[in-house]
């Protein structure tokens, strides 16, 4: 409860705000705890940052298929994390809700919910493994020559950390795609080669890279 406390979340709260609803901290702060008078939301438009994390803006985007008008939510700054950001957006679709996105995810985006868009079962849905927990042992198998098959996150998956067994083929790996599932073996007569890579987009796996590149 103590570090809960020390979580800053004025951010969201100010975003929550702009589309109509009634919330605040108790404290001046800017951390919980808060106080919500539900009474739903209204919709329009709300400018956030983007800085602190991309958790605020996959919030707002959950919850605005729930508002009564539409909700457009614009970032002001930067936004940090635009993968997981993403993942947020492929899951709403699976659940019948369709974001509209303008300007580049890596720059400052604005997304649209019109207050048409509302969330229908799929009937039934994969609930993926964690991607990077599965870059440990994609690692492995790149690392050791031997084969690992992950199961739970494959081709169709929403996940950006996926991208991780890219890498790893770019390495030297072999990488063998399904769509809940990745396969990924070396040949032991081929050595692991370093790379040059960008992990902005696969931010959780940076440190298993780190890792990998040792024994390149």
């Amino acid at each position: 409860v103590p570090r809960m406390r020390e979580r800053p979340i004025a951010d969201l709260i100010d975003g929550l705000k702009q589309l109509g609803a009634d919330v605040s901290c108790v404290e001046e702060t800017g951390c919980p705890p808060v106080t919500i008078n539900a009474k739903g939301l209204e919709g329009g438009k709300a400018s956030i940052s983007g800085k602190m994390s991309s958790q605020f803006l996959s919030s707002l985007l959950m919850a605005s298929p729930t508002a009564t008008g539409d909700v457009t939510i614009s970032i002001k700054d930067e936004l940090i994390s635009a993968p997981y950001v993403s993942l947020t957006i492929g899951l709403m679709k699976k659940f019948g809700v369709n974001v509209q996105i303008e300007g580049d995810m890596d720059g400052q985006p604005s997304f649209h919910i019109p207050a048409s868009e509302s969330y229908q079962s799929p009937k039934s849905i994969l609930v993926e493994g964690d991607a990077s927990s599965a870059s440990y042992f994609i690692a492995g198998a790149a690392i050791t020559g031997g084969t690992v098959t992950v199961r739970g996150c494959g081709s169709e998956s929403v996940q950006g950390d996926v991208a991780f067994a890219d890498v790893m083929e770019q390495m030297g790996a072999k990488v063998t795609w399904s769509p809940e599932s990745i396969t990924v073996t070396r040949d032991p007569n081929v050595q692991l080669k370093g790379v040059d890579v960008d992990c902005g987009k696969i931010p959780d796996a940076a440190m298993t890279l780190a890792v990998a590149a040792l024994f390149a």
